[in-house]
């Protein structure tokens, strides 16, 4: 096969760079061929990304975290195309979603020339289609206080802008019209899960299927600001879905409005609210595992 390598340097504490390389030696060694692109320049990327595309590539393999994959969804959706994934990235929610190893590049390589190819869902916004999830509320609020933040670095800024947050946070009201009925919430966050993680393992959306052909919308209902610092850490267990606080709903569209709310999706930038995003099923072609039976 010809694969586009599309890979952000910068991934993983700029792991990218070193991943990709064991990428192309091995994906070479089992006779494929690849063209490397590299992401730090978006636009660039996107225009190499097409060409490589309109050449006749049969596949795109994305060497990074759920952010690089997030900005190659728009051209390997809905098409012919099959999309690989070599975890590099901090998050990585996609790859565990579909039992793609984090932390093997031997092996999540090995899924790539093994060719098996799983079909997934994907959730589309006004914006852009989103692999995980699109997330509004305490954690939107915290990723843009974290975006206008220049220090410190790494998941230290996250750590203090969730306590600044937290120190000005109250419940947010949303309207949520959910396959076409209209509620209303004051909420912590409302979450929209095509998977089950966000952030790097956080299962807001336990119990998500990436396959199911539906949507996962969780609502965190007001919690005191002591109960949400307890609650965060069974978000990576999942065993939030016990709290009389938490609520989910199975949809196939759903339009979220709150003002002066940003949504987010696989940790990027969205927009501000409302936002409509609807489920595209079968949207997706990935190397991965067979889904579980």
């Amino acid at each position: 096969m010809h694969l586009a390598l599309v890979v952000n340097p910068t991934s993983g504490k700029r792991r990218g760079e070193s991943v990709a390389a064991q990428a192309v030696q091995r994906l070479g060694q089992a006779g494929h061929t690849t063209i490397l692109i590299q992401g730090e320049d978006a636009p660039a990327a996107r225009d190499r990304l097409k060409q490589a595309i309109d050449a006749g590539i049969a596949g795109v393999v994305v060497v990074g975290g759920d952010g690089a994959l997030h900005g190659v969804l728009d051209r390997v959706a809905d098409s012919d195309l099959v999309l690989g994934l070599v975890p590099a990235g901090t998050g990585n929610d996609t790859a565990r979603s579909l039992g793609i190893p984090t932390n093997d590049v031997a092996a999540a390589v090995d899924l790539v020339i093994a060719g098996h190819v799983r079909t997934i869902d994907l959730a589309r916004t006004d914006e852009a289609y989103v692999a995980t999830v699109v997330a509004s509320g305490f954690d939107s609020k915290v990723n843009e206080r974290v975006n206008e933040m220049t220090w410190p670095h790494g998941n230290m800024r996250y750590n203090i802008a969730i306590v600044k947050e937290l120190r000005a946070f109250s419940p947010l009201p949303f309207t949520l019209t959910l396959d076409g009925v209209t509620i209303e919430r004051e909420a912590m966050l409302v979450a929209v899960g095509n998977g089950p993680s966000f952030g790097g393992g956080l299962r807001i959306c336990e119990g998500a299927s990436i396959d199911d052909g539906l949507l996962d919308v969780v609502v965190i209902n007001p919690v005191s600001k002591a109960k949400l610092l307890r609650v965060f850490p069974q978000l990576y267990r999942g065993t939030h879905v016990t709290l009389p606080e938490f609520e989910r709903h199975l949809v196939r569209e759903v339009t979220l409005s709150s003002p002066g709310v940003v949504a987010y999706g696989d940790g990027e930038r969205l927009g501000p609210l409302p936002m409509t995003t609807t489920i595209r099923p079968g949207a997706l072609r990935v190397f991965a595992p067979p889904a579980p039976a």
